[in-house]
């Protein structure tokens, strides 16, 4: 075990696996990876431990010695749990001193299964595009059903189609819909998400590293947008699987259970995104759209006798949690 990242000069792809509280996700996670790192000449992987506490650290350090995965895998013990960008600047940063020369990171989920030759379709669609700054794989189920991979930037009107889901309204709106239908194809993006997501060294050296204000969610979304405006592309790639296990590693968007009330930190990072980039204003206007939308939906729900599958208290939350009630500090 080890604080600190310490690679030679011959690493060429750095992989970042966060765990809190999910060893057994994190294992399986770097059985899958086993293979795939030892096809690529000078990758590591460094597993971060966002001071978990439930005994991830021994029993993940239990699994790299008994299948001898230490001359690829350290395993970094971090001692605060600060979050998703947090727990993954701790092992980037150290990368990106003068002295190292990494000159690529893939930000990996725990609760992901890499498929045979993922981390390769990245690399080799990096390397032969020098203008694309970040790239995404094609999240799958375990059945091999896409998941929602490629998204818009959250705007005012997505906010709203988001929060009506009105059939000819979604049509209308479709091109502002932060959603889009799963293409086949690699293709340009707004941001990918951070389940799977490699990042070219030079975009760090551009715009820093993720955010560390967001505890969870939005923090790639914000960096994606960083990047964006500084000039790097963002595309999505297809042709590298990753099975994602949605919701398991932080237990809040679980598809497979009954919904769960959201928690108050999903709230701040979403209003932390719009006030940061946006300004009070199109807060405003965005938490306005999906209120007034949401609000017909509710009644349109009742009146048709719809299934409730949205979390518990979502109304309540979201108002609480508002620029009009929070306010506009970041």
């Amino acid at each position: 075990m080890s604080n600190t990242v310490q690679l030679d000069q011959t690493t060429t792809l750095l992989v970042v696996v966060l765990n809190y509280k999910t060893p057994a996700l994190t294992i399986d996670c770097l059985h899958s990876l086993s293979e795939e790192i030892r096809a690529i000449p000078g990758s590591h992987v460094v597993v971060t431990d966002n001071a978990s506490g439930d005994g991830s650290v021994e029993k993940i350090a239990s699994a790299m010695s008994t299948n001898q995965w230490h001359d690829w895998a350290t395993l970094m013990p971090l001692d605060r749990n600060g979050g998703f960008a947090f727990g993954n600047n701790a092992a980037i940063r150290p990368v990106l001193a003068p002295t190292a020369s990494c000159p690529y990171v893939l930000l990996l989920n725990p609760d992901t299964v890499i498929r045979p030759g993922a981390i390769k379709a990245l690399l080799e669609f990096m390397e032969n595009r020098p203008d694309v700054g970040i790239a995404g794989s094609r999240l799958e189920d375990l059945d091999t059903t896409s998941q929602q991979s490629a998204f818009r930037f959250p705007n005012i009107l997505g906010e709203l189609e988001f929060g009506l889901r009105l059939g000819v309204m979604s049509k209308l709106l479709s091109q502002w819909a932060v959603a889009p239908k799963v293409a086949d194809s690699p293709h340009q993006t707004d941001w990918v998400a951070g389940a799977s997501m490699m990042i070219r060294r030079e975009v760090f050296e551009s715009i820093g590293l993720l955010d560390e204000d967001y505890f969870m969610y939005f923090e790639e979304v914000d960096f994606c947008l960083r990047a964006h405006r500084a000039g790097w592309a963002c595309w999505y790639v297809p042709q590298s699987h990753v099975v994602h296990f949605v919701g398991q590693s932080s237990g809040v968007t679980d598809s497979k259970r009954p919904p769960k009330r959201m928690p108050t930190y999903w709230f701040d990072s979403r209003r932390r995104y719009f006030l940061k980039n946006h300004g009070w204003l199109y807060a405003a206007l965005a938490d306005a759209a999906w209120l007034s939308g949401f609000t017909l939906w509710r009644w349109r729900r009742a009146i048709q006798r719809k299934p409730d599958t949205d979390p518990p208290k979502i109304w309540s939350d979201f108002l609480v949690n508002s620029v009009f009630v929070r306010g506009g500090q970041i």
